[in-house]
């Protein structure tokens, strides 16, 4: 009794740190701020307190996805050492605490949504929510290479949320702005898989790198970047944003398209030699949050 007791680890009492870190708020962050932008850019102005509503919305139900991501994935987590030190792989909170969060706050976040705002913001929040919880983590993640393809659709969803909550409805420019974050996800997530192979590797993760190797990723990654930087520019021709945006979208898709090419040219097998993977994977996250604050910035000055 007294060796079991010595061995078995304890899970310590959860720290109000450790529920803000389940709901991941470095990503929460691009989520809120592409849901802004949609907002934003809508046609239809919205009274600032439910503004301020939908976006709370949209983070909250963001944060309840990543906590129910990280409740399924404790193994997993437990298993790489990027994520070994997440609450619940490192002890310090129990499972059936964070599931209890991940399902309140979500629940939260689609009621206040639609009482507050309108239903169908609500609806699209709850299908992302759902989608990133089962389609993402339960279904694709431990079963097939093509996770990150598929369930990249959950992160495509803020925008809509955004312009829905303003409009009531959704139309092409919110439509697109989904698309472009679909294209979007695969190399920028597979930018990252390729430097940190072993630990997806060694948690058993089918991710591209692991099962296809760095060559075919690297082939992907280019191979997702023409289209996705079709999407980015396509408001501008199709009448949807000016010129300003349809520029500055074309000038930072060429340079994601230059920093893809160096990581298609680079033949680096080990993490310390993919510096042009690392490159693309912090530009990418600049991508996205320059791609949709100019476009906020070029339909106020329309």
């Amino acid at each position: 009794m007294t060796s079991m007791a010595l061995t078995t680890p304890a899970t310590l009492p959860a720290d109000w740190r450790d529920f803000v870190a389940l709901t991941k708020p470095r990503v929460m962050t691009l989520v809120v701020f592409t849901g802004l932008c949609g907002l934003l850019a809508a046609p239809v102005p919205l009274h600032p307190v439910l503004g301020f509503t939908a976006i709370l919305c949209i983070a909250l139900g963001a944060g309840a996805a990543a906590a129910l991501n990280q409740w399924y994935e404790a193994d997993l987590d437990a298993l790489m050492k990027r994520t070994a030190a997440r609450p619940l792989p490192a002890g310090r909170m129990d499972k059936q605490s964070a599931l209890h969060f991940g399902v309140g706050l979500g629940a939260f976040s689609v009621l206040l949504m639609g009482l507050a705002v309108n239903w169908l913001a609500a609806a699209i929040l709850a299908v992302s929510i759902l989608y990133y919880v089962i389609i993402y983590t339960v279904w694709l993640k431990r079963r097939t290479p093509q996770n990150i393809v598929i369930g990249g659709g959950a992160g495509s969803f803020p925008p809509l949320i955004g312009w829905a909550a303003a409009t009531g409805d959704v139309s092409l420019l919110p439509a697109l702005l989904f698309l472009l974050i679909f294209l979007w996800t695969p190399p920028h997530f597979w930018a990252l898989s390729l430097f940190v192979r072993t630990d997806y590797a060694a948690a058993g993760v089918p991710m591209l790198p692991v099962v296809a190797g760095p060559k075919a990723t690297r082939d992907q990654i280019l191979l997702y970047t023409l289209p996705m930087g079709i999407a980015a520019v396509a408001p501008w021709p199709l009448g949807l944003a000016g010129p300003l945006y349809g520029i500055a979208a074309a000038a930072l898709s060429l340079a994601f398209l230059i920093l893809a090419l160096r990581v298609h040219r680079n033949r680096a097998t080990e993490a310390a030699g993919m510096a042009p993977e690392k490159a693309l994977f912090g530009f990418s996250i600049l991508y996205l949050f320059a791609i949709f604050g100019v476009l906020v910035l070029d339909r106020w000055i329309a």
